[in-house]
């Protein structure tokens, strides 16, 4: 085909067919990424403040980035002063934070792997982490699709999936939105919404991994605070798990409560309620927390909140730090 043909053909093409109008790419991490950090206060109108319930606050930063990508994180795993942050797009942030709340030595990654093709965005909705501290290896709670991935520490492969078939009944946009693995290697997820706005959500353990053996070893009632959706949770050194729930209100208004629930008294058939320890709410600092993990400085609890931006220029990206008294 002579070039004058070919460029003919190429022109009408484009003028024939038209622009795409289906579901927008999922955003990827560019080349070089830009992160910065700026330390906020626990209540703004009294810096001094550190006192939150049972909790002392240690210091926060509000995170931001250039990258298109950025933002939308919805769990973490802390270890030192190494954090990894997943955001509901199936990126990954890798960084240093200094004690005077800069950043450092920042990485990016996507997940090699996940529900459907990639594309979309809801093919990669990562709503949940869990590390094994020993090994480094990392299992993904998704909600959409409910299912369970685990992937190689260095995050060049996925190594297994599931979708349980517990979680299959689970809505699709209200599911895994909690994933917690136990030092005694079994697993624990709670389920965000549940259809009708029942006052509870089921909880699901598993006696090893459920990428493994995905089905349930049995299940469990959790009721939140009234009002509010279990966002996230982490098992505390003494075996505790510790529950982060959040509250949504219109416009744009939101608040976080966290519990604690004895280890006994998740059982098969029980409902479980938590203990209240300390509130995010207005005046103090608050936004969309749907991120906790805990990590251990000098054998004191360090309990670490992350807020989901949802990538838009009315939320923050927070990144708190709290002792647990």
């Amino acid at each position: 085909m002579r070039l004058r043909t070919l460029l003919f053909v190429i022109l009408a093409m484009c003028v024939a067919v038209p622009g795409w109008t289906g579901d927008t790419r999922l955003e990827l991490w560019g080349d070089r990424p830009a992160v910065g950090s700026t330390r906020v206060a626990l209540d703004p109108r009294d810096p001094a403040r550190r006192r939150l319930g049972r909790l002392t606050f240690m210091g926060g930063v509000h995170l931001t980035g250039t990258d298109p990508a950025f933002g939308g994180f919805s769990a973490l795993a802390v270890a030192g002063d190494r954090v990894t942050l997943l955001n509901d797009g199936g990126n990954l942030m890798r960084f240093r934070l200094h004690a005077d709340g800069r950043v450092s030595e920042a990485q990016f990654a996507a997940l090699p792997g996940g529900p459907g093709t990639g594309w979309r965005k809801r093919d990669r909705d990562s709503e949940a982490l869990a590390v094994d501290p020993a090994h480094g290896t990392m299992w993904v709670g998704f909600e959409r699709a409910n299912e369970v991935w685990r992937y190689s520490p260095d995050l060049t492969r996925s190594e297994a999936f599931a979708r349980p078939p517990a979680m299959r009944r689970w809505a699709s946009n209200g599911g895994a939105e909690t994933l917690v693995r136990r030092r005694d290697g079994s697993f624990l997820a709670i389920e965000e919404e549940r259809p009708g706005r029942r006052r509870w959500r089921e909880g699901l353990v598993w006696r090893r991994d459920p990428t493994v053996a995905p089905r349930a070893a049995f299940a469990f009632r959790y009721q939140p605070p009234a009002g509010y959706d279990p966002a996230d949770a982490v098992e505390l050194p003494d075996g505790r798990l510790l529950v982060l729930q959040r509250w949504f209100g219109v416009p744009l208004r939101f608040a976080s409560i966290l519990s604690v629930v004895e280890r006994d008294a998740i059982r098969p058939g029980a409902t479980v309620r938590g203990r209240e320890i300390a509130r995010l709410a207005a005046p103090l600092i608050h936004d969309n927390f749907e991120g906790v993990a805990v990590s251990v400085e000098q054998g004191r609890t360090v309990v670490w909140l992350v807020s989901d931006d949802n990538q838009t220029r009315f939320e923050r990206t927070l990144l708190l730090k709290f002792r647990l008294d």
